[in-house]
């Protein structure tokens, strides 16, 4: 065997030993609140970023048929090809005036959005000013950029100042942030930042994909939640969460970075069209999450119910609103017999420990669904107060 080979194996057997092998379960069913896998079936999902419960829709499902008739499966083109249909123009029209934002420009995910976006927009002579525990893709868009990088704590806006001070003199300093940050569910100060945006002259950007759907008034987001909708230069976030939960992203903004953004993001040119399926369904997500409450209602209803339940049964969670809920055990082994646990008694959740999230910060992210019932949160708030007894948390 050639030595890297070797190499792979041994460090593959290095993750097995630690038991910190991550497991792919097959699911049998489509997402949704309950689900069978392979090996268990009747399974309460705790782990889908299905905000909504749009998942599996049947006023969506029959967007996404129609769509296909319609339009048929796939472009087979980029984009300034021959990839653009009215249905896609349509899409980015409608994610502008529900964002509140000048333009949008579809991608194939929020990965590729973010992927995309910082090379296009920036250079040498910028800056960008990062949160600490921002998403993998920003974190991954940044190193493909030549601009000068800084890093400040989690939400603390005296390190942001310091950095913004720091790229003093730089063409452009663009600060970015998750809106919602996905592994604690907290939600960026975005008035802080925007007022320091203003203050030391930069741009603002935010990926929103935790918060579209889910928080603000009108399920706009963290910016709307904030009350900074006006003060955003960028958005990027994705469809595959709270809006259907399928594929598919965008960057939303000023019109002077998105048209740049059209000439010059790679992610964007050198990838096929958004399926023609996905644009139809998350047209009719808009239409529906624009025209009533409901959904939102229940799911704010359903995380406030479930957030007491695990404060009084005595786990440590992050504080907040969001229907993100990390159980915190800080030891990576405990969060993965406390989700092996809770398998064990039909409920499904994953944990995470480095590096998805910092060491001695491992925890069991529970998420919230507005499909979830009061009978299934309280089947799961008793089968993580059976665990916690058993394991001793």
């Amino acid at each position: 065997m050639k030595t890297a080979y070797n190499h792979w194996a041994a460090l593959t057997q290095e993750i097995k030993d630690s038991g910190l092998w991550k497991t792919e379960r097959i699911i049998t069913t489509p997402q949704g609140a309950k689900i069978d896998t392979t090996k268990y079936p009747g399974l309460i999902n705790m782990c889908a970023n299905n905000y909504l419960g749009l998942s599996n829709n049947d006023e969506i499902k029959a967007a996404a048929k129609a769509g296909i008739d319609r339009w048929g499966y796939g472009l087979s083109s980029v984009r300034f090809i021959c990839g653009t249909q009215e249905l896609h123009k349509n899409l980015e029209a409608k994610l502008s005036e529900f964002l509140g934002t000048d333009d949008t420009i579809l991608y194939s995910s929020c990965y590729d959005a973010n992927g995309g976006l910082f090379e296009t927009i920036l250079g040498p002579d910028d800056a960008i000013i990062s949160d600490e525990l921002n998403h993998a893709s920003i974190i991954d868009g940044v190193r493909l950029c030549k601009a000068k990088r800084f890093r400040y704590k989690n939400n603390n806006m005296q390190e942001l100042e310091n950095c913004l001070k720091e790229a003093a003199g730089s063409r452009i300093k663009a600060i970015v942030t998750d809106g919602v940050f996905s592994m604690d569910g907290t939600i960026a100060n975005l008035v802080a930042v925007c007022d320091l945006a203003d203050k030391y002259d930069a741009i603002v950007i935010v990926d929103d994909s935790h918060g579209v759907g889910v928080i603000g008034d009108n399920l706009k987001g963290a910016h709307e939640h904030c009350g900074v909708i006006d003060r955003i230069d960028v958005l990027t976030g994705t469809l595959g969460k709270a809006l259907g939960g399928s594929s598919g992203g965008y960057t939303s903004g000023k019109k002077a970075i998105i048209d740049i953004l059209r000439q010059r993001s790679r992610t964007y040119l050198f990838s096929n069209s958004l399926s023609p399926i996905i644009a139809s369904a998350s047209l009719t997500v808009l239409d529906m999450i624009s025209k009533s409450g409901d959904l939102a209602a229940r799911l704010k209803e359903n995380t406030a119910y479930f957030r007491k339940g695990l404060t009084d049964i005595g786990y440590d969670i992050v504080p907040g609103t969001h229907p993100i809920v990390p159980i915190m055990t800080y030891d990576e082994i405990a969060s993965q017999k406390l989700a092996e646990a809770m398998l064990a008694k039909n409920v499904y959740v994953i944990g995470f420990f480095y590096p998805v999230v910092p060491k001695g910060k491992a925890r069991v992210r529970t998420q919230v669904s507005a499909a979830h019932t009061k009978e299934q949160l309280d089947y799961v708030l008793n089968a993580f107060k059976e665990a916690k007894q058993e394991l001793g948390i």
